[in-house]
Order: C-alpha cells, then structure tokens, then sequence
C-alpha cells in the first residue's frame, strides 16, 4: 500500500510540472484529432482542422486520397483543398509545399501543431468532367452535406495505422447519420450548433464509414439480426424513406434469406441522395459499397417503380459486397495505399460475381421471374459482345487505371457476372446441384475473412484444388488467358447443361431501347430524331411514329443537343400508364402524340426450357436458379 501512495504522489509531481517532455504527446502514441466545421461554412466551403501530435522527425507529408477503395479510377480528393496551412507551437504559419494534386509537405515538423484547409464538394463541378464517381464524392449544400470522409480528412504518411478522434460541428437542428458510432454530443453555449464525437481505429475507418448531415428523412428497421437504417435527402420531398423502407427490407430480407449463414454485420447503413436536376447537381449515378453501408447516388425525378428497381439492383449489388471483396480480398485490397495503389486481378470475382449475386437472388428469391432474370443474362451478353472478349480479365483487373484497360472497366459487370453464372453451373453440375459459387465464396470466406487477404497469384489454383479441374480449366481458358488474350465463352454451352435454348420472341422494351439498342439519336442538322429502330418498338409504332420523325418537345420541354441526355434519361424511367405530350416534326409538318404509355415490345433473343430437355438437365436448372 504505501509503494502504491508513492507511486500516485511522483505521478501527482510530474503532472504539476507541466513540462512538455514529461506529457506523452508524440504524434505515434495519439490519435489525430480532426474537426469538421459544417457551422462554419463560407464560400460553400467546410473548414478542417487537423492536430496529430508532436512529431520527432523533421518533413512529414500530408495527403488526401488520390484514389479510393470500391472506385477503379483516380479522384485527386486532394485537388478539391484550398487554403492548406500549417501553424506551429506558437500560432505562427508555417511553410508548406505542395507536392502534386494531393500531397503536402511540412519542413520543421517538430514545431508542428496543427494544419488547418477548406473543402469544396465535387457534386458542384461534375459537369466538368474529371470528377470523383459521386457515391464516393461530397455535397456542401445549407440543406444536405454528403460526408464520404476521404473528401475531408487525409493521413500522415508516418502515421497510416494511428487511431483518429474526430469532431463534426453543425447547426443543432440537423439530422445526423454516421456509419461511425457517436460517444456524443456536445451543444454549444447558445444553443445554435452541436458537436458529434466520433473515433476510428485507423484510417481506413475514417474512409470506409461516411455520414450524411442536415434535412434528412429516416427510417430504421430490423432484417433479421441486422438493424437497417435508411437516410434520404429528397430535396423536393418526391420521395420518402418510409416508402423506400418497404422496397429495402424486402430485398434485404431476400438477400439475407439467399446468403444463409455467411457472416454479416449487426447495423447497415444505406445513404440515398436524390439528385435534382440541375447544373450544379451531380451527374453520375450508381452506388459505392463499404463494410458496413452504402451511398447511393439517383435523379430524384425517378418514377417509385422506376426507383423501386434501381434500388433492388444497385443497393443489393453493394449489400453482396459483404461477401466480396469485404471478406474475400487480396492483399492489394487489404493493405490498400490511397495515393500509389496496385490492383487485384480479380475484379471478375469483387466485381462480377457480386452483380451475379445480386441478378441471381431476385430470381431465386422470387422477386422476379425467370423470364426476367434470363432477360438481364442475354442484356450483359449483349453488351459485353460490343467490348473487348479476348482481353484477359486478369490483366485488366491489374491495370485498371491505365490504357488500354480503363475503357474495359464496365465489362466487369457485364462479363464479369456471366463469368460468375459459368462457374456456378459448372460446379451445379461436378456436384450434382450441391455446390455452386455461393457456397464456394463460403468456404473462401471461411478460409480467409475479412482480416486475412489471400495470395494474389494464387487464388486461382486454390480456387481450382477447392472445387473441381474444370473450374481451373474454365478460368484459365476464359479468365486468366495468355499474353493477355483468353478464349471467348460459348454460353450456349451452358445453357444447354440447364435445359435452355436461344428462341426469337416478342420481349420487353424500353421507351428509348430496343434490346438495349437506342431508337433516338441527334445530329447537329436535325437535331434528335428516331432511328430506323422505332419501327420494331409496339409502342412507338402504335402510335405512328416513323424512323427520322425529329423529336421537337416532350411533355412542354423543347428538345435540344445540350437538354438531350437530361430530357432522356427521364423518358428511360417511363413507366406504364404515364400521360404524355410528345410533339414531332415530319416534313416540316407538325405531328403530336398526346397520350397513355403502354408497354413496349419488340423482337429478340430469349431463352427457353428445351423440350426435349433431360431429367438431369432440368434438375441442373432447378438447383442453379432454385438451390
């Protein structure tokens, strides 16, 4: 006892003194405080602030991402910082060089305390072009602020694996939502802001856990042992989380129903932001995954049904990403660097067998039916026919950034998910209906997890030594190839080992498409007219148009070269039962088409149970779309 009072009586002198030696205040023994000013907005623009600690070494480098994980192309996070400083012990400025678009340097750092800069949002400036995917970007609006926080907070080269604290100041009547877990709030003495205090173990959590602050709507519910929470920004109140909620625990309970016992999370967060239509609102819709949420990114003017739909498909695709590559990755992945990254050549399995997932648990979770489900396979065969089929899927993973790989990129999800469907037949069939790609993504998961990567070069053969030869032998032939050129697929040849066949029918079609094939497109002389396509589309043809009918207004807005992708891409999410006004011009005569949309068809491939299909084929097709 009395070796204990003298210990706490030294520790109670030490503390007196106050000298800085004696404090522990080294910048690798303490999380990075940063602090994300929302209240403090000026010019849209957010202020940060960052205090690592004392540094011992004399130059450090700060940077922001210049690429992040989920997104296969550069962002330069760091190009969108203005007013970087950097301030010592004594509040004076210190100088700071930038190194390139992303990456500032800081001599004397030892006298460092502090760097502080403002934040412009990318969904400002996408019309420009060379703009972060916008589920991975920002938005500084007075109403909504989309918080991906590699877009705020960057890493010291020296301190990549530091813990963080950070603090978010905003107005106190915001709505907040964090994929990070508060400790709390902090109100300020009027009563006008408040601070959330969050922490993260390192700075992949900073980047892998966004937010969403200001005038949200939210929903919260349970799928299972998940609890789900849905935030939407409707800036014109379209539409509400409460409806959205019943189309997303739908598709999460099937999704959890298909998945069976593959490990998940006990909360999700899915961030839905509603684009106007508008110059300064962003223009790239999709989504972006992470461990444990999703950002959502859709034009605000979608019909329900047509949102309904999008939401099954790319939220699903993001929620099957638990599985790949969150558990199932590579050391590319698990050690990722944010300003020099390598690649996985395995996107065909983070990538593409996550959309085949995510086409596959519709069908066999009934939520749509296998006319449907063969529909979308015959739409990526179709598409990915129009890309590159002899390019060596490895290949391509591995240099993704770069020329001639880059323009390929969207093939992951077209051949991609088809490489997924070829595996899981063939290993339906070794195993007699037993085993298939979802359950040897299991046994992966098992394996491997999400804190163990596997070999790069070597996946494939313990893929192949898992399964059966003919999965090495299909992957080597049509996946890996040589001097980077593989084999196209004959689907048809798996198709016949489930009992289908290719069939000419009338199939669904789209206002603006026929099997994927456009009905509209403009010149500079005539502006944006049908094509000759318009005459195989019911509905259209129903109604007389005719091929180079010049398409002069729709619904009251005149149609021009610079409207034209806004103006379509709201016909693209027509649904049945729309009253439109569409005038045309023909022959310089005026011709107006003023009625109820009705659904379209056209001719095209389809496939068909064979007839003459044997037992073993039919029960192949039972267990891959059923099983």
């Amino acid at each position: 006892m009395k070796q204990i009072i003298a210990l706490m009586f030294f520790a109670l002198i030490l503390a007196s003194c106050g000298s800085k030696n004696l404090v522990n205040d080294l910048a690798i023994s303490n999380p990075i405080h940063s602090e994300i000013n929302i209240s403090g907005v000026t010019d849209d623009k957010v202020p940060v602030t960052i205090n690592p600690g004392r540094f011992t070494q004399e130059i450090v480098t700060y940077r922001l991402p210049r690429v992040v994980q989920g997104t296969y192309a550069v962002s330069d996070f760091g190009s969108f910082i203005d007013d970087f400083k950097a301030y010592d012990y004594s509040g004076n400025e210190m100088v700071t060089t930038k190194v390139d678009d992303n990456s500032w340097t800081i001599s004397n750092a030892k006298d460092l305390d502090k760097i502080s800069y403002l934040v412009n949002d990318t969904y400002d400036i996408e019309s420009s072009g060379n703009t972060p995917f916008s589920p991975s970007g920002t938005n500084i609006a007075p109403k909504n602020y989309v918080l991906n926080l590699h877009g705020f907070i960057g890493y010291f080269d020296s301190l990549k694996n530091n813990q963080y604290s950070l603090d978010v100041t905003a107005p106190a009547d915001f709505v907040r939502t964090s994929a990070l877990q508060s400790s709390g709030i902090t109100a300020s003495e009027d009563g006008e802001n408040a601070t959330s205090h969050y922490s993260a173990p390192r700075y992949f959590d900073i980047t892998d856990n966004p937010m969403m602050y200001g005038e949200l709507d939210v929903e919260e519910f349970k799928v299972g042992d998940i609890t789900i929470v849905l935030s939407v920004y409707s800036p014109n109140k379209v539409h509400s989380a409460a409806k959205i909620k019943e189309v997303a625990y739908r598709m999460m309970e099937a999704q959890k129903e298909y998945m069976g016992d593959i490990n998940s999370t006990p909360r999700y967060d899915i961030y839905l932001y509603l684009a106007e239509q508008g110059e300064n609102s962003p223009k790239g819709f999709g989504a972006l995954e992470h461990h444990t949420s999703t950002v959502v990114v859709l034009p605000e003017s979608m019909p329900f049904e047509a949102l309904e739909e999008s939401m099954i498909d790319v939220v699903a695709h993001e929620f099957f990403h638990i599985v790949t590559p969150l558990s199932v990755h590579s050391e590319d992945v698990h050690y990722f660097d944010y300003n020099n990254p390598t690649f996985s050549k395995h996107l065909w399995m983070y990538e593409g067998v996550t959309e085949y997932f995510a086409t596959l648990f519709q069908v066999n979770q009934n939520l749509v039916s296998e006319e449907e489900f063969y529909a979308k396979i015959l739409g990526k065969i179709a598409t990915s026919a129009n890309m590159d089929d002899t390019m060596s899927f490895t290949e391509m993973s591995e240099n993704i950034l770069d020329e001639p790989y880059a323009p390929q990129y969207f093939n992951v999800y077209q051949k991609g998910a088809l490489i997924g469907m070829c595996i899981d037949i063939l290993m339906r069939e070794e195993s007699n209906g037993n085993r298939g790609i979802l359950s040897l993504m299991k046994e992966l998961s098992n394996k491997y997890g999400k804190n163990m990567p596997f070999d790069d070069d070597k996946i494939v053969a313990e893929i192949t030594k898992m399964t059966y030869p003919s999965i090495g032998e299909f992957l080597s032939k049509h996946v890996v190839g040589i001097n980077g050129k593989t084999e196209p697929i004959d689907y048809n040849i798996f198709f016949d080992k489930a009992g289908l066949e290719n069939s000419e029918a009338k199939v669904k079609a789209n206002y603006i498409l026929n099997n994927g094939v456009p009905i509209v497109s403009g010149s500079p002389d005539k502006g944006i007219f049908f094509t000759e396509a318009v005459s195989a589309n019911s509905f259209w043809a129903g109604e007389g148009v005719k091929p180079n009918d010049i398409i002069k207004e729709v619904n009251g807005t005149e149609v021009t070269l610079q409207n034209a992708n806004t103006i379509f891409q709201e016909v693209f999410m027509w649904t049945e039962g729309k009253v439109i006004n569409v005038k045309l011009e023909r022959d310089g005569k005026e011709i107006i088409i003023d009625t109820e949309t009705s659904q379209p068809y056209t001719m095209g491939k389809t496939l068909m149970p064979n007839p003459n299909a044997t037992e073993k084929q039919i029960n192949l097709r039972r267990a891959w779309l059923k099983g």
